[in-house]
């Protein structure tokens, strides 16, 4: 699965997706009209901006997961993870966000997820799975940027492909149904534009300071070296292009509407998925 890291690498990240970082993501949430009209762009993007959970829009596929005979993998992640269920630290490569990740089956019901990087602990993920076991609860802690409060917060999904005989329970295809709740480091960012400057910073701990002529960025707080540029478009909008490695990951358009909220669209480049909301402006 990927991760639902709402704080973010940039601008745009509220509730970013950006592949399959540490824990997981959710897919699919509900649907809203207001994240989903057009808007035009109008005032200023100055300000402190938090994610409307409710109107999250992910087109995105299902999830993927299969535990058994002792191994965990996920095709759906990106890229595809494959990991003895042991409850030990197993080297991984790959991902931007750990070198090493346990996965751990607690009980017929529930299996926990730690990641590390450079022997720290980068996230944690805890699936659990209903008793008739259509419905599968996803709590995350994102604690991949250091020296900064972790990013929490829960999701619930749907089965929509059972589970392989003799697999555990959180095995199969699961559809998101609905945000539990997130941690505002995860869903509030502040922007000020200064001149050609546009500054971001987030209570998660991620900033950064890009010219508005496309220049790459470095992500501070961002420890898989990932660089934001942004630029400002004709309707008054603000796209930002998101890289690591060189290679664009997520490109995100902002606007700050006439109906006085920030509407995002955001294109996660390597999952193949948009999400889109609105932020209120707080």
């Amino acid at each position: 699965m990927r991760l639902s890291r709402m704080a973010a690498l940039a601008a745009v990240s509220l509730i970013a997706l950006s592949a399959c970082k540490q824990t997981t993501t959710a897919e699919n949430a509900a649907t809203s009209e207001n994240a989903a009209a057009p808007t035009v762009a109008a005032g200023s993007i100055d300000g402190t901006w938090k994610a409307d959970l409710s109107s999250v829009q992910i087109d995105q596929k299902p999830d993927q997961l299969l535990l058994k005979d002792g191994q965990f993998s996920c095709p759906t992640c990106t890229p595809p993870l494959t990991v003895a269920a042991d409850g030990a630290m197993h080297a991984v490569t790959g991902r931007p966000y750990a070198d090493m990740t346990s996965v751990k089956a607690d009980d017929d019901h529930n299996v926990t997820r730690t990641s590390q990087k450079g022997g720290k602990t980068t996230g944690t993920t805890k699936y659990s799975v209903s008793g008739d076991g259509k419905t599968l609860t996803i709590s995350f802690t994102d604690s991949s940027v250091p020296n900064a409060k972790p990013v929490t917060g829960s999701y619930t999904e749907t089965r929509v492909a059972d589970a392989p005989a003799g697999a555990h329970a959180i095995s199969g295809s699961w559809k998101l149904d609905k945000y539990n709740n997130v941690s505002d480091e995860g869903l509030t960012v502040t922007y000020k534009l200064d001149g050609d400057t546009l500054h971001v910073t987030t209570p998660g701990g991620i900033s950064y300071d890009a010219k508005l002529d496309g220049t790459d960025t470095p992500i501070k707080g961002d420890i898989a070296g990932t660089t934001a540029s942004v630029k400002k478009l004709d309707d008054g909008s603000y796209q930002e292009t998101d890289k690591r490695d060189g290679k664009v990951i997520n490109v995100t358009t902002f606007t700050p509407g006439a109906d006085g909220k920030l509407h995002v669209v955001s294109e996660d480049k390597l999952a193949g998925s948009t999400v889109k909301y609105v932020a209120d402006k707080q």
